[in-house]
């Protein structure tokens, strides 16, 4: 049996050599992007509407529990998955999955809404992390770029659909309790999938590994975590120019979560219109990744994520001075556009940077700024909005885009293998 154990072939490398459990995880990641799409319509709606909660502050308590959440749960998914393998991480996301939806529909406070948004902050962080970090494990360097490209795309596609559909449904049955039913279908498909058909990948991050080449002396695979915390965070410059510039792509990711659709209420849109808007931004977000993920391999990662940064400003200026409803719709898909260039490019940069040894618990750092961003995000805008008005605090989220794509246009280097 040891003889048959040690002539077994090394892992393969390769989208082309993967494709099947690939596509598998694309499907997964679609689901995972699915749970926060049946919130993004409604929930906000639902705060004013069921729960009578009027300052802004208060209604985005629920994005602040969610970031803050997702941000240190995103940092502990890599180091559990460098040490009890990806697919564990990934089914014990999903079984926290379970009771989301049914928290939703049954909580009679706001604060059960809180609490459900906790749960989805460890879901989302154990399972979106550790698919990011299969797919980069399974097609190597060569193709990085696309595979975040396409990893996004599914996810926030289904962020996308799922947000229309919700708005919708919300539309013709009310707030509570059919948009959710939704999150029900995909808790337990996840799960279904994730402990039957995944199969683990951590074997193709040390084939890799044997092979990888080092930006930089520091840049061994002996690494501390907390070495590896300070050079994702403060040291390295393109690997703390993507934590920066991730952070803050999230920060109005969560303005948009939570106030456009309060901005648009209060325009007088119905909530039809309202979901329409608010899936417009995630679906050119999501399913532009299919071009711009693998466009990074082709240009480089620094030009995507500095134009993505910028472009993102002008969008959300231009909705706050806005005051129609296609004048939203072509800012929402131009805010989609700049966040397709900088989402899966800031993921490939780590992935290219980071040695496979700390790889997973590289990409946690990150995504532990990058989605802080939601948090704090949620509170800049909602005391910005309560303080002064919705338009400042969005003109405000403007501003600090542009200067997060300046910052990295000033102190990042091109980290793509080319």
């Amino acid at each position: 049996m040891s003889a048959a154990i040690a002539a077994a072939p090394a892992p393969r490398l390769g989208l082309r050599e993967n494709l099947a459990q690939f596509s598998l995880l694309v499907g997964v990641n679609a689901l995972v992007g699915g749970m926060i799409g049946q919130e993004r319509t409604v929930l906000p709606l639902l705060a004013q509407d069921e729960f009578g909660l009027t300052a802004f502050t208060a209604t985005l308590t629920f994005i602040v529990a969610f970031g803050a959440v997702k941000a240190v749960t995103n940092f502990f998914a890599g180091t559990l998955s460098d040490r009890y393998g990806r697919k564990p991480v990934l089914v014990v996301g999903w079984m926290i999955a379970l009771p989301i939806p049914l928290l939703l529909i049954w909580a009679p406070t706001w604060g059960w809404i809180v609490f459900a948004n906790v749960l989805l902050g460890i879901n989302q962080g154990l399972t979106w992390s550790t698919t990011v970090i299969m797919k980069i494990d399974l097609v190597g360097p060569a193709r990085r770029g696309f595979a975040m490209g396409l990893n996004e795309a599914a996810g926030y596609g289904a962020v996308a659909v799922t947000a229309l559909a919700t708005g919708y449904i919300a539309e013709h049955a009310g707030l509570r309790p059919e948009p959710f039913f939704l999150g029900v279908a995909y808790a337990g498909l996840g799960l279904g999938l994730s402990v039957f058909f995944v199969r683990e990948t951590h074997a193709h991050a040390r084939q890799e590994a044997d092979n990888h080449v080092v930006h930089n002396e520091a840049h061994h695979d002996t690494l501390t975590t907390g070495e590896i915390f300070r050079l994702t965070s403060f040291r390295d410059r393109a690997l703390s120019s993507c934590s920066q510039a991730g952070l803050v792509n999230n920060l109005n990711d969560g303005l948009a979560w939570g106030l456009f659709p309060i901005f648009f209420a209060n325009a007088g849109l119905s909530i039809g219109r309202i979901g329409v808007l608010v899936a417009l931004y995630p679906a050119v977000w999501g399913f532009g990744q299919l071009y711009t993920g693998g466009l990074s391999d082709r240009v480089g990662r620094k030009p995507l994520i500095v134009a993505g940064m910028l472009t993102q400003a002008v969008a959300i200026a231009a909705i706050a001075a806005s005051d129609t409803f296609a004048w939203w719709a072509a800012g929402a898909v131009v805010l989609g556009a700049g966040t397709a260039m900088v989402y899966p490019t800031l993921l490939a940069a780590i992935g290219d940077v980071a040695h496979p040894a700390w790889r997973a618990r590289s990409v946690g750092v990150y995504r532990l700024w990058r989605d802080g961003g939601f948090a704090i995000g949620a509170l800049l805008a909602g005391i910005l909005a309560d303080v002064i008005s919705i338009s400042a605090a969005i003109y405000s989220v403007a501003a600090l885009t542009a200067v997060s794509g300046v910052v990295v246009a000033l102190r990042m280097y091109e980290t793509h293998p080319r």
